[in-house]
């Protein structure tokens, strides 16, 4: 058989294709006749059948097979409906998605939420706004999924470059360094820098708070990479590398064969709240006072 070329045309016949067909086309097989979808959608019988009409000429295929008692779909037709059911489903998410900006608020993250305050921050958003739900995503990308439109707001451990969106510092977490349990490292409640100056670092450039730039030239430590914190951890009890990371991450990911200790000489890393500079989220100040009042007194 012929592969079928898409054309400027073909496409403009295809999107004579209406939602309110698809509609009536799932209705009837739903509902085992026109009288009765005509019912279910509450509009006449002739209707039914004309919109039945319309999409099987739009398609130039037959959809259902009708006698005096039944309505049933030919094999094209039940293709065509598994389609439409699937086509209605992702129009009433993208309507709910347009529509809940107030009543949900979805907040992305690449590695780990807010460490040890997560748990703080969901209950009490919990109980101050009822209204609004919560949702804590993980998307492990550079913007933690604002991008992406996966979230409304993102916790960013590293400076936001892009122009459409805003941030503000929200809290400050100490760096620690992960390592394998049996490192000789891990005998000590801290080390420096220059402890790890000759390992192998391992590295997340996408989304991670740590690059050779913490060391003073010449005495940098070599680097792998890595684009996932569960690979991070995996390769570090190995004992073959050794990774730098937020505070947050010994919380969100406590991990047999893996120790965390601070590093007393690496400054802080600055926890970040982001958004859309011109779309913000209502609740986004809400959201900032709150995370920053969990940093300052935790």
């Amino acid at each position: 058989m012929r592969k079928m070329r898409w054309t400027p045309y073909l496409y403009a016949w295809v999107m004579d294709v209406e939602l309110r067909q698809l509609r009536c086309l799932v209705a009837i097989v739903d509902e085992g006749t026109f009288t009765d979808a005509a019912i279910a959608l509450g509009v006449s019988q002739a209707a039914v059948s004309r919109t039945l009409a319309s999409l099987e000429r739009a398609l130039g295929v037959r959809l259902l097979r009708r006698t005096s008692r039944t309505v049933t779909p030919t094999g094209t037709g039940l293709r065509v409906v598994a389609q439409a059911r699937r086509v209605l489903g992702e129009v009433d998410h993208l309507v709910r998605e347009a529509t809940s900006g107030h009543t949900r608020l979805r907040i992305g993250y690449a590695w780990s939420a807010l460490g040890s305050h997560t748990p703080a921050f969901q209950r009490r958003w919990a109980a101050a706004h009822p209204e609004t739900d919560l949702h804590l995503v993980r998307v492990n990308a550079t913007t933690a999924g604002l991008a992406e439109g996966a979230c409304d707001l993102a916790v960013l451990r590293r400076p936001l470059e892009d122009q459409r969106f805003d941030s503000a510092i929200v809290g400050l977490e100490r760096r620690l360094c992960a390592m394998a349990a049996d490192d000789a490292l891990a005998r000590r409640r801290s080390i420096r820098l220059a402890d790890i100056s000759d390992r192998t670092l391992l590295v997340d450039r996408r989304t991670g708070t740590t690059t050779p730039e913490l060391w003073p030239p010449g005495s940098r430590p070599d680097t792998e990479e890595t684009h996932d914190v569960d690979d991070w951890l995996n390769l570090i009890s190995t004992g073959r590398c050794v990774g730098m990371t937020a505070e947050s991450t010994a919380h969100q990911y406590p991990r047999p064969g893996i120790v965390y200790r601070p590093v007393r000489d690496a400054e802080p890393i600055a926890v970040r709240l982001g958004w859309w500079r011109d779309d913000p989220h209502p609740a986004g100040q809400a959201v900032i006072e709150l995370i920053t009042a969990l940093y300052r007194t935790g």
